[in-house]
């Protein structure tokens, strides 16, 4: 578990009661006095190209922190089954929130607090999806007064690229798939080299074959050869451009059983997060969640991986994303996660969530956990109401 002290023991009630009090009447001032169990759903959603098990162990961990440091509250957490990132964004927003609804619902019900009460702390752990999935929610209210339903109360991210890619990962990966490719071809090249100088050595070694049985065993010898680099090669190749183009999509990477996609995989990908091109786009959604934040208290934060300076090699700090300014009101909301592990900003970005490739995991374990409480406590001193708009009577 993240290394956490656990919550101090909360005093028992205690009250004098006369003896001439009826029993009922006591059962119902106990009652009284004891406060309700608050939900907390944690509910983990991947990124683009993510799976189930992206996550590792940090929701099960964080569960355990949260349970252990929170009085009267009952905590899960869930994890987003995985989903195809292709297609349009806007597609995937309306099946996760269909997903929510019911989701929230069951959980309520199954904890006493009425299905549909609205009773349950929602922490949205995610990005775009999440991010978008929390402003649709806000904007298909009734009325601009209307309560968040479900009780979104905080939206964490984890190296969400909401204004980009860094640059320095297009170099960076064209540099690497350059050696890929680069690799393959010398391998490739070397294994017809071998295979072509194995079958001469067979040939003078072994008795003498009739000429017919000599071209077909050479012709399928070289057709297996060409096979191989016809169905791997160009792939490998096609990867140089592929490679920019994950990285473009906001949380592609690099996986060796992948090598054999073509650019239809890509582009049907690509279009999930096509609006990272878009500035005023990703902007936009940025200034909305400030605007939420502020008017309803949903909290908004983004982890993002920092990998210090390593010199000559790099010398200047890198990140997988690029960063507001500092000093600015979205510059406060982003916060980094320290890895000095990880040799490039992809690795870092795909090894978060794990403490063997990232010396910040634990770090960002109770970081998180200090960021939920804030949210629930936030919303146990405050009512859901939000502020009404500027302008309104």
């Amino acid at each position: 578990m993240f290394s956490s002290e656990s919550a101090s023991p909360t005093e028992p009630v205690s009250a004098d009661v006369g003896t001439n009090v009826p029993r009922v009447a006591t059962e119902t001032a106990a009652e009284a006095s004891t406060p309700q169990t608050d939900l907390i759903l944690i509910v983990f959603i991947h990124g683009f190209k993510g799976t189930d098990s992206t996550f590792g162990e940090f929701p099960q961990r964080l569960q355990h922190v949260l349970t252990e440091s929170l009085d009267n509250t009952t905590v899960e957490s869930i994890v987003f089954p995985a989903y195809e990132t292709k297609g349009e964004l806007k597609a995937a927003v309306t099946r996760f929130a269909d997903w929510l609804t019911d989701l929230t619902v069951r959980r309520e019900v199954a904890n006493g607090i009425g299905g549909g009460a609205g009773k349950a702390n929602i922490v949205f752990m995610g990005g775009l999806l999440a991010a978008d999935a929390l402003i649709e929610f806000v904007n298909t209210r009734p009325d601009k007064l209307a309560p968040l339903w479900p009780n979104i109360v905080a939206c964490i991210a984890f190296d969400t690229p909401y204004l980009g890619l860094h640059p320095f990962i297009f170099k960076n990966s064209a540099t690497q798939a350059a050696n890929y490719v680069r690799t393959a071809t010398s391998f490739l090249g070397g294994l017809k080299s071998w295979n072509a100088k194995t079958t001469t050595a067979s040939v003078s070694t072994k008795a003498p074959v009739e000429p017919l049985a000599e071209a077909a065993s050479a012709q399928t010898t070289t057709a297996s050869t060409t096979s191989v680099w016809n169905r791997w090669a160009p792939a490998a190749y096609a990867m140089g451009g592929a490679l920019l183009a994950g990285a473009a999509a906001g949380t592609a990477y690099y996986k060796r059983d992948d090598i054999g996609v073509g650019y239809t995989w890509v582009s049907d990908h690509l279009k999930y997060v096509g609006n990272l091109w878009n500035q005023a786009e990703l902007e936009a959604r940025l200034n909305t969640l400030l605007e939420i934040e502020s008017r309803m208290g949903v909290l908004f934060h983004a982890f993002y991986t920092f990998l210090p300076q390593n010199p000559p090699v790099n010398p200047s700090p890198r990140t997988f994303a690029i960063l507001p300014r500092e000093g600015t009101p979205l510059g406060a909301h982003f916060v980094a996660n320290r890895n000095t592990l990880a040799s490039d900003e992809i690795q870092a970005h795909t090894g978060m969530f794990d403490s063997k490739t990232n010396d910040g995991y634990y770090e960002l374990g109770l970081s998180t956990a200090t960021l939920i409480r804030e949210a629930v406590r936030r919303h146990r001193a405050v009512p859901a109401d939000p502020a009404p708009p500027e302008g309104a009577s």
